[in-house]
């Protein structure tokens, strides 16, 4: 399978003007002599995507990941180096980008389908098809300055993928929008990969990336950090976070988190209810001991845990807040112990991440991820990822039973 985006070498070059003339005057006296600051927003950036992968570009806010998406969407020219794509594109940059805001709905959804290479019979065809999946019948003619950000997000996600695109580039548009319209978005995009479409997304949620990517690539600053397996690079994300101290959301739809080492997670142990078994049972219990150190005394405290199977769905998401384990003030060594008392699930190898934060969600403390699993063995034929304990029960209606005769002879 051939690439279908290769980035080799890109770097892109801006020139920031500081001080801006006030007036006409000053522009025409001042002309190709105004003074400026190099900027760099990437640098030497080789990336290949093959056909029918998901690749997701992770990075904080101003690392370079959205240029660039735009370069390779052909919006923005690199300065440096080349980058090559096969087939339809369809892009998804910022929201409501390629809308004109004085056009309708109805109209926008022409222009873009235009942009997007399709003729005026091709675009009536999958109108209708549009407006369902974007839900916003009543409004298609109003003008889309009068459209809410939700609408607009609908909108532009309906155009992108009725064109049938063979690479969708999308720019943290899945944040947008209520959650039935998300599942929406995340179902077509699963349709896409299962048709071997190439998409690649900038986003900021870890669990989108361990979900639904194949491979994830982590900037920092204009530059590659990794490009590697999705619970790899995210890892490597947070890495780069916590040595910047920089304030940056770790979740699309989550909080600022301002990262510091206050409180280290130092080691993790999974106990298993037999030693001698390294795996459960389904519906057995699962103790998890999480160690951790903080220098100085910490009164606002909360340790998370999160669980996902391979697929990097998430099973269950909690910490000692929610379970009513009040951590007091901490200083020195310590240890926090998750009582799992049944663990419903079946076959599979499940990895568990930890994390410390403050009582208010803005900040993150220390992390942990990738270093921790658990494995479960389904002894029954019974298939899924969740052990409901089914029973059953059959009852025969003998007023109506049928009774075949016995032969005779």
């Amino acid at each position: 399978m051939g690439s279908v985006i290769e980035v080799d070498d890109v770097s892109k070059h801006f020139k920031l003007y500081r001080d801006k003339p006030t007036s006409l005057k000053e522009r025409v006296i001042r002309f190709g002599r105004m003074p400026y600051e190099e900027f760099w927003a990437l640098r030497d950036i080789t990336l290949h995507v093959d056909q029918g992968e998901t690749v997701g570009l992770l990075g904080h806010n101003g690392s370079g990941k959205s240029t660039l998406l735009k370069c390779i969407a052909g919006i923005l020219r690199p300065t440096r180096g080349t980058i090559r794509k096969v087939g339809r594109t369809a892009a998804l940059l910022e929201l409501g980008s390629g809308f004109h805001p004085e056009l309708t709905g109805r109209e926008n959804v022409f222009l873009n389908g235009s942009i997007l290479g399709l003729s005026r019979v091709e675009i009536t065809r999958i109108f209708d098809e549009i407006i369902a999946f974007a839900e916003i019948e009543p409004f298609i003619d109003n003008q889309v300055k009068h459209y809410s950000s939700g609408m607009y997000a609908r909108l532009a996600f309906a155009v992108a993928v009725n064109v049938e695109p063979e690479v969708l580039l999308i720019d943290e548009v899945l944040a947008v929008g209520d959650e039935a319209f998300q599942r929406k978005c995340l179902e077509r995009i699963r349709t896409f990969q299962r048709e071997g479409r190439t998409i690649l997304l900038v986003t900021h949620a870890a669990d989108l990336v361990r979900q639904i990517c194949d491979r994830a690539a982590v900037l920092d600053h204009g530059e590659m950090v990794t490009v590697g397996e999705p619970a790899d690079a995210v890892l490597a994300f947070r890495d780069t976070l916590l040595k910047r101290g920089i304030e940056v959301p770790l979740d699309a739809q989550g909080p600022a988190w301002r990262n510091t080492l206050a409180v280290r997670i130092t080691g993790a142990h999974v106990e298993y209810p037999d030693p001698e078994r390294r795996h459960l049972l389904p519906s057995e219990p699962l103790r998890i001991r999480l160690q951790f150190e903080a220098p100085e005394p910490r009164d606002d405290v909360v340790f998370a845990l999160n669980i996902h199977d391979q697929d990097g769905n998430l099973m269950v998401g909690t910490n000692t807040e929610i379970l009513g384990a009040d951590v007091e003030t901490i200083v020195g060594s310590g240890e926090v112990i998750f009582d799992l008392g049944r663990v419903p699930l079946l076959d599979g190898i499940y990895d568990i991440a930890f994390g410390a934060h403050n009582k208010s969600g803005g900040i993150e403390y220390d992390h942990r991820d990738g270093d921790d699993r658990f494995q479960v063995l389904n002894p029954t034929r019974t298939v899924g990822r969740v052990d409901f304990a089914p029973q059953a029960e059959v009852h025969l209606d003998r007023a109506h039973a049928v009774v075949q005769p016995r032969a005779r002879g």
